[in-house]
């Protein structure tokens, strides 16, 4: 039996809802696929679709099995792309969503020396801190902080994002500096509206212990590099992700407040629609920018 042959009339029967389809979709007659299929469930001892004259439909069996062949079958085609890239250049246009933050702080820069290497790629980039829907609206890729979306979507850990209590010197000198978390109650906080509890801040010690403060402060915003910039300006502290005050901390136009707290980790993701549809282009942008998050280094814990 070529296995490989079975394994794939099995998955564009069930792909494709009945032999006859995939028989019509180019995969073979629909005396072959019957045969390959029969051919692997005796090998594999179990059946692996329930036959009648108007309804195909996967066994128990067959549904765990579809799920790791389809999935087998992704990775080999995916495989084959990437092998047959340095053959042949990207080129076209992708499609990417992400936020603002992230924007201008890590897909900018990516796109930059992306294009420097695949100058016939193009790029068309929502910026937006809402959830696009990927499908409806034909994006190829989102860079997304924390919550990944639909479990219908495929995601890759790019990277961690450490969320870090800063203040401006000046605020610091105006108002004091706090020295453990229920400090911050009594302070100017300034708030991020597309944070899970805005106006509840969970600061985890390096023992692993949350401690929970309540906050308030004179700005709630859904732009973090407001947030950043109006406390550079002294207005209060702000709770936002490493790679957004890197460079403020490195200027010393913020300084870390609480150093030995941080608020609860997010992950940084690439999300796509389907990796059995992943193009070589969107692949390549997507190892390159992992390769960037891997490479940028920390920001400095300055302290306050």
């Amino acid at each position: 039996m070529d296995r490989l042959a079975a394994i794939q009339a099995f998955v564009t029967v069930v792909e494709q809802g009945g032999f006859a389809r995939a028989a019509a979709r180019g995969a073979g007659s629909t005396s072959r696929l019957s045969r390959l299929v029969a051919e692997l469930e005796r090998h594999l001892g179990a059946r692996l679709l329930n036959r009648t004259t108007r309804k195909l439909s996967l066994t128990e069996a067959g549904q765990a099995f579809y799920e790791r062949a389809a999935q087998v079958l992704a990775d080999l085609t995916e495989a084959e792309a990437m092998a047959s890239a340095a053959a042949a250049a990207p080129r076209g246009t992708i499609r990417i969503t992400c936020s603002h933050a992230m924007a201008v702080q890590r897909v900018g820069p990516a796109i930059a020396s992306f294009v420097a290497r695949y100058p016939q790629v193009n790029f068309d980039v929502t910026v937006s801190d809402r959830i696009v829907d990927l499908v409806e609206e034909g994006v190829d890729l989102a860079i997304r902080i924390g919550r990944v979306g639909s479990e219908q979507l495929v995601a890759r850990r790019l990277a961690t994002a450490h969320l870090l209590v800063c203040a401006a010197p000046a605020y610091l000198q105006k108002h004091g500096t706090p020295r453990r978390p229920a400090d911050l109650a009594r302070h100017a906080v300034l708030t991020y509206a597309y944070a899970p509890n805005p106006r509840l801040w969970r600061l985890v010690d390096r023992h692993g212990r949350t401690h929970e403060v309540r906050v308030n402060g004179p700005l709630h915003a859904n732009s973090g590099e407001l947030a950043v910039a109006a406390a550079i300006g002294g207005l209060g502290l702000v709770l936002e992700p490493d790679f957004l005050v890197e460079a403020a901390l490195r200027d010393g136009a913020l300084v870390r407040v609480l150093p030995d707290y941080e608020g609860t980790p997010a992950e940084i993701w690439a999300v796509y629609p389907s990796r059995r549809h992943l193009s070589v282009k969107v692949r390549l942008f997507v190892d390159h920018i992992a390769t960037l998050f891997e490479t940028t280094p920390a920001p400095r814990r300055a302290r306050a």
